[in-house]
């Protein structure tokens, strides 16, 4: 197909390939272009020569007035088709057919004014039909050869009969046409090469193409973190995973590394240094509050090109790993709580009855109410632990978020006889919906604010509970947050905080945070914990992602 075809099929139909179609159609404006500056300058020698060379005449030798009329006619083509060819109207086909009609005429007119073939004027047409075979097709290119040709030799003919011109004159008008011949049939070949070249480079970019676009599609939908820098930490590709893991926007392609995350861009540097990192040291904390572990591997030989980073959230699989530990082990409480269950019963029957005795002096009843108070609290260690073994299944609906902590709060306040003002509701979004079963999450709440009661400030109309929703950026997963401005907790027992049995009060089960998380993520949600500014705590429920709600995944 060429450049002239590629023009005429785009103005038929739409091109499938419109970038290469509009390629091939540019390459052959310009070449009819540079054909009509060739046509003008040859047009403006001549008649130079043909006012300047008087004796001996070598334009219009025979005919002077008809070789200036040709002169001039050519030059006003040349005129006319530069101002077309700028609009580029008309069609391709036409023009070049226009052109080529333009310079026969105009060659033949020239020289049979000026003596014959003898005046070596049909130079001009051979380059004439050889651009033309350029950008034509075999057959048409031969067409244009074979007129050039025959008006060659009709011309010949004509200057005999008149005189002008003798037989002898026959044999360099057979060679010219011979010439025009093999100069088409050369230029076709090249023409074919280039035809060609351009489509096997045209396929070439289009599986090229297909390759960027199933790699990039490969990666967007891997669950893993990438980022993909080259050698000066220019982000080239950066799937969704690492977009939300390092609470970035949307970078675009050539985004510095640092403008992302300062601290992925140290950790590059001194990996690019070859300083020998340690894993822990190399781990850093991402905007949410996890743990990434960069792994990096260079695309070529070195570490000064284009490197892959792989994002580890360590975080989950520490987590995965606890999971394990506390699953092993709340088997065995199920079975020491079994255990303990039946002679717990006994020893708080038989010290109810002992309890009721009208022997028992004040001392005696305050030993049975210390048997009693701790009974009851062992029996609901006993009735927590066998909950958790249980592990029944989240019956998740979908919650509008607002309106629950609105009602949640209201119940709280009734059920605890708090003042109107010890929950205050910080405002949201009213269209924040999540996705959990209500019972867990009315446990959890009630759980997180029941703490933070207890650990509240004593004075009169101070609020004990903060609750706070809103939505997580950019990963868009909603959030509620029960904060308050208690004492805190110290920083070396945060990791302590969701261990079974751990508790800093007296009287505590230690099980409350950690049934609490087990019931979040039962859910598909994560609970954490974060210190506030200005003192106290804020245990932040983070809901499950709702891009994933119709899937089943959750990304935690």
């Amino acid at each position: 197909m060429s450049a002239v075809d590629a023009v005429d099929t785009a103005r038929a139909k739409p091109a499938p390939r419109p970038a290469a179609s509009s390629a091939a159609a540019d390459f052959a404006w310009r070449v009819l272009i540079l054909l009509n500056l060739f046509r003008l300058s040859v047009g403006a020698v001549l008649l130079a020569v043909f006012y300047l060379v008087e004796a001996p005449r070598i334009i219009g030798e025979t005919d002077p007035e008809l070789a200036w009329r040709a002169l001039i006619a050519l030059l006003g083509a040349g005129c006319a088709f530069l101002f077309l060819l700028q609009r580029r109207t008309p069609r391709m086909h036409t023009h070049a057919y226009l052109q080529f009609a333009t310079d026969l005429v105009a060659v033949a007119v020239l020289i049979h004014a000026s003596g014959g073939i003898s005046s070596g004027l049909g130079g001009v047409l051979i380059v004439s039909v050889g651009t033309l075979a350029l950008l034509l097709p075999t057959e048409r290119a031969l067409l244009l050869a074979a007129v050039s040709a025959l008006v060659l030799l009709g011309e010949q003919t004509y200057a005999q009969l008149q005189g002008i011109t003798t037989s002898a004159q026959f044999a360099p008008v057979g060679i010219l046409g011979a010439v025009i011949f093999v100069i088409t049939g050369v230029v076709q070949a090249l023409r074919t090469r280039l035809v060609e070249t351009e489509a096997l480079a045209e396929q070439r970019g289009i599986d090229l193409r297909n390759l960027v676009e199933l790699n990039e599609y490969i990666i967007q939908h891997l669950r893993e973190s990438i980022v993909v820098v080259d050698g000066e930490d220019k982000i080239r590709l950066i799937n969704e995973s690492a977009v939300k893991q390092l609470g970035a926007g949307d970078p675009s392609g050539g985004t510095d590394l640092a403008i992302l995350s300062a601290e992925l861009a140290a950790r590059l540097r001194q990996w690019r240094s070859g300083a020998n990192v340690d894993r822990n040291q190399a781990a850093f904390p991402s905007p949410d509050g996890a743990t990434i572990q960069p792994h990096f591997a260079p695309l070529t030989t070195g570490r000064a090109g284009g490197v892959v980073i792989f994002l580890e959230d360590t975080s989950l699989i520490a987590e995965r790993v606890q999971q394990a530990k506390l699953a092993a082990l709340g088997r065995l409480s199920a079975s020491i709580a079994h255990e303990i269950r039946n002679p717990l019963g006994a020893m708080s029957h038989a010290g109810q009855l002992l309890a009721e005795s009208p022997s028992m002096g004040k001392d005696e009843h305050r030993l049975t109410d210390i048997i009693r108070v701790n009974a009851r609290r062992v029996s609901q260690i006993v009735e927590s632990v066998l909950a958790l073994s249980r592990r029944e299944a989240a019956h998740p609906e979908r919650l509008q978020l607002i309106p629950w902590v609105e009602d949640f709060a209201r119940e709280f306040v009734e059920t605890l006889e708090l003042d109107e003002g010890a929950v205050a509701l910080a405002p949201g979004s009213p269209d924040i919906e999540v996705r959990m079963d209500p019972t867990h999450l009315h446990q959890i709440v009630w759980n997180l604010c029941d703490n933070a009661v207890k650990y509240a400030s004593a004075e009169a109309g101070a609020i004990a509970v903060e609750l706070s929703c809103g939505v997580l950026e950019p990963s868009g997963r909603p959030y509620l947050e029960v904060a308050d401005r208690g004492p805190g907790i110290k920083p070396d027992k945060v990791e302590q905080i969701f261990e079974p049995f751990y508790t800093s009060q007296a009287g505590g089960t230690g099980l409350g945070l950690y049934i609490s998380r087990e019931l979040a993520e039962r859910n598909g949600a994560a609970l954490r914990y974060q210190p506030r500014p200005g003192g106290g705590s804020a245990f932040r429920i983070v809901f499950a992602d709702p891009k994933r709600w119709s899937s089943g995944q959750n990304s935690l």
